[in-house]
């Protein structure tokens, strides 16, 4: 049997309303009884209140949190048993190049370039529609990390192991990241694709311009160019030793950011660039903004497993109980009691 799942476990927390009102009930009759008391001696009650049952009183307010309890137990949402769907979706396809060199690790984002990119990376895979996203991690040489996909979990577990040793060379050789990232496509269908590269721009001579103007023109694949780091004073880049900084020359070595090499990639890539510089990229933002209004195609249908939702049950069973209740007397036997003698009916 398939295990039992919940759409809004939020709501759980409402089953203290339960108890709640049960106390609203007790304190309600106490209140009555009291006031009885004070109105009349207690050898009067049969007078005043014939047939009037406390234990339908009790019961009548257990229907009422009984169909309480089941009204929030369906909006819990629970689902159970299952069936195939046909689903047609339709999307981008989007592959992320991701420099992984050591300048990544400068910390002029905070808490380093390439921690605030992966971050950025998990809250754009949030925002996605259903495309289907896939991830190059680059520096002297480039390696594809996660193929197009749209299982995002697995995504993220893999965007969650990426270090900047996940490349097999240092450096940063952008160039070679466009060209891995557009043969990882799987059709030659063109349009409908994008190259999202996240780099501070210090290329070492791989023609990432002429790269990118040549993706376009042969597969219609836009590149968008992201530029991380500050393009002013820079910042220096963390050794492997604990507080030390890589030096060259016996100098530290300061690492900028590179606007005019990633605006000249994203110009003849027909993307855009974007300069995050040294704050967040906020890339959901930047995919609604500049890469969502692309034009999408139907991806061929798939068959998702999908839960039948039982709320109703739940509602329904809380619909009879309150009828129940409504139609219940509170009187012994059901029926209306008789005036005492003497009294105006």
């Amino acid at each position: 049997m398939n295990a039992i799942r919940f759409d809004n476990l939020q709501y759980l927390h409402l089953l203290w309303l339960v108890p709640v009102l049960a106390g609203v009930f007790a304190a309600g009759f106490a209140l009555k009884d009291r006031a009885l008391r004070a109105f009349a001696s207690a050898n009067l009650f049969g007078t005043l209140m014939p047939n009037v049952s406390r234990g339908r009183q009790w019961f009548k307010a257990g229907l009422v949190l009984a169909a309480l309890a089941l009204l929030i137990v369906s909006l819990v949402g629970p689902r159970w048993g299952t069936y195939w769907e046909d689903v047609h979706a339709k999307g981008l396809d989007l592959m992320i190049c991701l420099d992984v060199s050591k300048s990544m690790l400068a910390s002029d984002v905070k808490p380093n370039r390439l921690d605030r990119a992966k971050q950025d990376i998990r809250d754009l895979v949030s925002a996605l529609p259903g495309d289907r996203v896939g991830l190059v991690a680059f520096a002297g040489k480039p390696s594809m990390k996660c193929p197009l996909t749209i299982d995002y979990g697995f995504f993220r577990l893999v965007l969650d192991d990426i270090t900047t040793g996940a490349a097999p060379l240092g450096g940063t050789n952008i160039g070679d990241a466009i060209r891995v990232a557009a043969d990882s496509f799987d059709d030659h269908v063109k349009n409908h694709k994008a190259i999202v590269v996240i780099t501070d721009g210090e290329d070492q001579e791989s023609y990432p311009v002429e790269a990118a103007e040549k993706v376009f023109r042969d597969k219609g694949i836009r590149v968008f160019t992201i530029g991380l780091g500050d393009a002013g004073h820079g910042s220096r880049i963390p050794a492997a030793e604990k507080g030390d900084f890589v030096m060259h020359e016996g100098q530290q070595v300061w690492s900028k950011m590179n606007p005019k090499a990633l605006q000249d990639i994203a110009l003849a890539g027909h993307g855009a660039y974007v300069p995050a510089g040294t704050q967040n990229i906020e890339l959901d933002r930047i995919y609604n903004e500049k890469i969502a209004p692309l034009d999408k195609r139907e991806f061929e249908a798939k068959k998702v497993q999908r839960q039948y939702a039982r709320y109703q049950v739940f509602a329904a069973m809380a619909l009879l109980l309150l009828l129940a209740e409504t139609l219940m007397s509170e009187l012994r036997g059901g029926k209306r009691a008789a005036p005492p003698a003497g009294a105006v009916a």
